[in-house]
């Protein structure tokens, strides 16, 4: 038994040694560093946004004990990522697994190196699920949760597997009191997004809405008992310029049945920015459909650091302003 326990041990820390020459020191704030991965042998890191306190002066630990400077890419706050290029030379690209080959049970590591050198804590996957929406309104493709230990300085690390692939960048900030990651999916998405754009695009209708019961007829001709009641409409945005006014209430958005707004948040993703679409409404009582090009957010709400990124409560409502 002594034996199978000192291999176990040993396994567990070449696993830990493998992966750790893909996790980077992040200073981006003035307390304790936080960390990275290596997402590309080019000197390109992600790491969690909330860790970086400004855009400028960033700097990278690399497992040799060597420094370099990074520069911002760009960031989600909305997902909790950050894209840094860094300066350095003969990086190790971390390996990626996808979150469909994980079962909860599986024993999970969380690696950090807010130091020196890399840290490790375990435990198991404890919970995995579908997609979800963080209280920013970011898109994530799979839930993600482990009952390893956050560290101070362990975001922006990964959440690795057995044999060492990275299952998911860990946060500790989109869901509190909850160790959870981001899954390779997600940050494969924006950090495309962020390289190319420097920005993830945000779809703006500019619409106040709430959620509203349909009268009973029509939920039975639509198969859905509620839409979303427009209580506000900005001036010169793309919902005025498509005639959308108060009191008309959305019932489907390009083709998808809109009862929450949620299935709103999914409607209006990034790619849909410059597209002509299909806003489905009840108006005086009967279906009308009008043409709406979707917006982007204005630039200055692009960083999400408003009361929920996406989604503010206002007298008991969600209020829709920035889409």
């Amino acid at each position: 038994m002594s034996e199978n326990l000192i291999r176990v041990s040993e396994d567990l820390a070449d696993t830990v040694a493998s992966a750790g020459l893909s996790v980077v020191r992040v200073e981006g704030r003035e307390r304790m560093a936080a960390s990275g991965i290596v997402w590309s042998e080019d000197g390109l890191i992600v790491t969690a946004d909330h860790v970086l306190e400004s855009d400028e002066n960033i700097k990278i630990g690399l497992p040799d004990g060597e420094t370099a400077p990074a520069v911002l890419v760009g960031r989600d706050p909305t997902t909790d990522l950050a894209v840094l290029r860094a300066d350095g030379k003969g990086l190790t690209k971390a390996e990626w697994s996808e979150p469909e080959s994980a079962r909860v049970g599986n024993l999970a590591l969380a690696l950090g190196r807010p130091g020196n050198t890399v840290q490790a804590t375990m435990g198991i996957l404890s919970a995995l699920g579908n997609s979800w929406r963080t209280r920013a309104g970011g898109q994530i493709d799979r839930y993600v949760q482990a009952d390893v230990t956050m560290y101070p300085g362990f975001s922006g690390g990964p959440l690795v597997d057995s044999s060492g692939k990275a299952l998911g960048l860990n946060s500790s900030v989109l869901l509190r009191g909850v160790s959870v990651s981001v899954p390779v999916p997600t940050i494969r998405r924006t950090v495309d997004t962020l390289v190319k754009h420097g920005r993830v695009q945000r779809a703006y209708l500019g619409v106040g809405a709430q959620v509203a019961r349909l009268p009973e007829e029509l939920a039975k001709q639509l198969d859905q008992e509620t839409g979303l009641l427009v209580v506000s409409v900005e001036p010169d945005s793309p919902a005025h310029e498509a005639g959308l006014v108060l009191g008309d209430t959305i019932v489907a958005l390009a083709g998808e049945p809109i009862r929450h707004l949620d299935d709103l948040l999914a409607a209006l993703g990034g790619n849909s920015v410059g597209e002509a679409v299909t806003v489905k409404i009840l108006r005086g009582g009967s279906i009308q459909e009008l043409s709406v090009t979707v917006g982007e957010r204005p630039k200055g709400e692009q960083n999400g650091h408003d009361f929920g990124g996406h989604r503010r409560r206002h007298g008991g409502r969600r209020r829709w302003g920035a889409r």
